[in-house]
């Protein structure tokens, strides 16, 4: 078992079934879109004080082994 399962759930009755930390309502998305937009693993531990560092380890090694899967992501270029 990968270690983020043990930290990662996905229930239907919860944020429409988005894969969240256990216990929480923080969903993986969450970190991602916050870590993107620049915001530090420190700031936000210091938000969501119901969240740990290995949930935030989670969710990267979640959207990892996600992006493995056989589906193919279109990325649209730039127009100049």
């Amino acid at each position: 078992m990968q270690q983020y399962q043990k930290l990662i759930a996905s229930d239907p009755k919860i944020m429409m079934g988005k894969p969240t930390i256990c216990g929480t309502r923080i969903t993986v998305e969450f970190i991602l879109e916050s870590l993107a937009a620049g915001e530090t693993p420190e700031q936000l531990l210091e938000g969501h004080p119901r969240l740990k560092r290995d949930d935030i380890q989670a969710a990267l090694a979640f959207a990892a082994e996600a992006l493995k899967a056989d589906v193919i992501y279109p990325v649209v270029e730039a127009v100049s």
